[in-house]
């Protein structure tokens, strides 16, 4: 079965064309841009994640255009540690929590297909938008940049159009609007010198008010010497366009962050001194009860679209051409392999879609505002003991495939980073 397309040339499309790659596949990839550029901010890839890059090969480079997760901590809207855990191989996983630039794992993975499948297996410039299929194959209308429109014939389709799938649009009509969440999300770049070492990821604020999770993405960025810092506001706010790329002014949400005082980290500078701010609305996109429809599967965000949070959208899609390819080398009629991938993946993934738009982990920092009515605490243990913030993240990373090493042996994996660091106050 070597006459699979692709439509979509992001990460999860990228790495599923590498993926049957490995099987001896060849696909046709079509991306309707032009032009792939390194576009966008942040992303977190979890230890499942790296996992998969490692198995492609591409670990040393992931490597080197990304920075390794050390610490993960939680404060609230005065600046109080609620929670600290580990990351990757630093609480014990065998593979690392790595945050990159999305764009530049992007390009990474756009200039491997194009070494290991060739000039031709990604169709620039070519939108797909719509699909029909027989009993052999499928159909698939074709809208070039030039203007010029074509049908093209594959065995099976792998839909990896993203967030505004016209294949999922076609495939679920009744579920193609999605609906807007009430959240909007501030998304920009910092140049800064490391904080912490420059391997923390914080979360920090209250959930009632406004959110913001901070994070390296490059170290001596362009050679400047600096750290480029990925940080993430999600505040209470208008419907607009569902659209990556819309353009903010970051002067309108540094007043929500007035009373956050860290003594490593000048947040409000950070915001000020922003490269680039993106406005994007938490889109509720809603679950979907089949994934398949004959030889055309989607995959990824086309599938499961879920709230930037938790670092699971590209991973999930990771997880995903997984198990696809697995399939697709396991059945030689599509059809069966698809509605295997299904089975495997789809139940799982919306339940973790929905974890997500439930805020995941983040419910801790919610749960310290209520129970302290938004006031400053005393000891964060009389408000959120460790042991119970414990058991909440572990549900979480076994949810997502991460069980936490140690947990079930009655080990603590969060910890206080005062008492790690032997301070006798708590502030």
């Amino acid at each position: 079965m070597s006459d699979i397309a692709i439509i979509g040339a992001g990460p999860g499309g990228l790495v599923t064309a590498l993926r049957l790659h490995q099987q001896g596949i060849r696909p046709t990839i079509y991306e309707s841009v032009p032009e792939l550029k390194p576009l966008g901010v942040g992303v977190d890839i979890k230890t499942v994640g790296t996992k998969e890059l490692d198995e492609l090969g591409l670990l040393e480079e992931f490597r080197a255009i990304s920075v390794d997760a050390e610490d993960s901590i939680f404060y609230n809207h005065f600046g109080q540690e609620i929670y600290a855990e580990k990351c990757g191989a630093h609480m014990g996983y065998l593979h690392e929590q790595r945050f990159v630039h999305r764009g530049i794992l992007q390009m990474l993975l756009f200039r491997t297909v194009l070494e290991r499948l060739g000039d031709d297996a990604v169709v620039l410039g070519a939108r797909v938008t719509a699909y029909a299929q027989d009993d052999e194959g499928v159909t698939l209308d074709v809208a070039h940049r030039e203007g010029r429109t074509e049908q093209v014939r594959h065995t099976a389709v792998i839909a990896a159009d993203g967030i505004k799938s016209a294949v999922r649009r076609q495939m679920h009509p009744n579920l193609a609007e999605p609906e807007f969440s009430g959240i909007t999300m501030w998304r920009g770049t910092t140049l800064r010198e490391p904080f912490r070492g420059g391997h923390t990821i914080l979360h920090l604020g209250d959930p009632r008010i406004s959110t913001m999770v901070v994070y390296p993405i490059a170290e001596n960025f362009e050679g400047s010497g600096l750290d480029l810092i990925n940080w993430v506001v999600e505040t209470n706010g208008e419907a607009t366009i569902e659209d990556w790329n819309q353009v903010a002014d970051p002067e309108q949400i540094i007043p929500a962050f007035d009373t956050l005082e860290l003594p490593f980290l000048d947040v409000q500078q950070l915001i000020r001194d922003a490269r680039e701010v993106y406005l994007f609305p938490l889109i509720r996109h809603f679950p979907l009860d089949t994934w398949v429809d004959g030889r055309v599967v989607l995959l990824g965000d086309a599938a499961h679209a879920m709230y930037p949070r938790g670092g699971n959208g590209i991973t999930q899609a990771m997880l995903d051409a997984r198990v696809l390819t697995e399939k697709l080398a396991a059945h030689e009629d599509p059809r069966e392999a698809f509605t295997a991938y299904d089975s495997v993946r789809r139940e799982l993934v919306n339940r973790i879609a929905d974890n997500m738009r439930g805020e995941g982990y983040e419910v801790i920092r919610r749960m310290v505002a209520e129970r302290t009515e938004g006031k400053p605490f005393d000891d964060i243990e009389d408000v959120l003991p460790l042991a119970e913030a414990d058991g909440i993240f572990s549900r979480y990373h076994a949810l997502v495939g991460a069980p936490r090493p140690g947990f079930e042996a009655g080990e603590a994996t969060g910890f206080r980073t005062w008492l790690a660091a032997g301070e006798e106050v708590v502030s």
